[in-house]
């Protein structure tokens, strides 16, 4: 996902850190099997978010359109349906890698753990 973000963050307004990369997780308080489950937000008072919530909010944080898109989070069964269809994306993330959907740090050139 942090790669998807960065592609498309043209403004550079979110930070996206790949949860693989060296000491991350430590840094932010969150585990592997957290890291494994969803993708997590951090703000900077420290408020954590996960899944389509964190979606979400960087949505809205990048602007334009995905923040449009993010709007619609807040209707209640727009959220309910977009949390089921993350957990079962999120469950089934391996399935999606021969559309090119794979973890950042397959690159060769990555520095993660």
């Amino acid at each position: 996902m942090a790669r998807w973000v960065r592609r498309r963050d043209r403004a550079g307004r979110v930070l996206a850190i790949a949860n693989q990369k060296r000491g991350v997780l430590a840094r932010y308080g969150i585990t592997r099997e957290e890291a494994d489950r969803a993708a997590w937000t951090i703000e900077r008072d420290g408020r954590q978010s996960e899944g389509a919530v964190a979606m979400n909010r960087v949505m809205s944080q990048m602007g334009g359109s995905w923040s449009a898109l993010a709007r619609a989070y807040r209707l209640r069964p727009v959220a309910i349906a977009e949390e089921a269809v993350y957990r079962w994306f999120a469950g089934n993330r391996s399935r999606f890698h021969r559309f090119g959907v794979r973890p950042e740090c397959n690159e060769a050139d990555s520095d993660c753990e």
